[in-house]
């Protein structure tokens, strides 16, 4: 139970902080405005993989345990347990989030940091870039963590900074999920297009960690 909790706790703290700065700094529109929400995110991981990295491994992403189950590093049960806790604990930053936002008085470019397309991306090039971007990302997660050929104690460092690229790149066109937890809670709380277009940011997150899983093993395989 310890690890499931664990998780919860890591995924509340990434939405509270990624979401968290996109909606006190003003949304995604500028440059600046893109890279403190990216290092928000990645920040979050970092701090997280060190926190609670030794009690659960720290997925605090279902796109992640998804990987993790296909490449046979864990159960299906804990799979499915991790996902459902990482939900809550992104419920619960969204929860937070939106306290704080109902009781401070400032201009907002969104309340609740929720995934949608921008203007001028098809549904087709939403989906795309959220395969790409969750491939890329799930892969150094894959890579990093390997028991033999991973980066040891700097994993968490090269998974947060590797959620940072990721985000630079697809913030302006996705607003960059990566991850369906964190694109689930922000999106009850927001509705309207960011619930209608939700399934994109749950279906092409699993996509390309499937996708990545596979790359994984045909890359780090070695007969013997």
């Amino acid at each position: 139970m310890k690890k499931y909790l664990a998780e919860m706790f890591g995924t509340m703290v990434l939405v509270l902080m990624g979401c968290g700065a996109a909606i006190f700094n003003g949304g995604c529109g500028t440059t600046p405005q893109v890279l403190t929400v990216a290092f928000a995110f990645g920040l979050s991981v970092v701090a997280m993989a060190y926190a609670i990295g030794g009690v659960s491994g720290c997925h605090i992403n279902p796109a992640i345990t998804l990987g993790v189950w296909l490449s046979r590093r864990m159960s299906g049960k804990d799979a499915v347990m991790y996902m459902v806790f990482q939900v809550i604990g992104a419920l619960i930053g969204s929860s937070i989030l939106y306290l704080l936002t109902s009781n401070i008085t400032m201009d907002y470019a969104t309340t609740t940091g929720a995934n949608a397309l921008a203007g001028g991306v098809s549904m087709a090039g939403g989906v795309i870039a959220e395969i790409v971007f969750t491939f890329v990302f799930v892969l150094v997660v894959l890579g990093s963590t390997d028991s033999e050929k991973g980066a040891g104690n700097l994993a968490g460092l090269a998974i947060g900074l590797s959620l940072v690229l990721v985000h630079i790149v697809c913030i302006p066109i996705t607003g960059t999920s990566v991850n369906p937890a964190r694109s689930i809670a922000p999106a009850l709380f927001e509705g309207g297009a960011a619930l209608s277009q939700l399934w994109i940011f749950i279906v092409a997150p699993f996509i390309g960690a499937a996708l990545s899983s596979v790359v994984w093993r045909l890359i780090s395989f070695e007969k013997k």
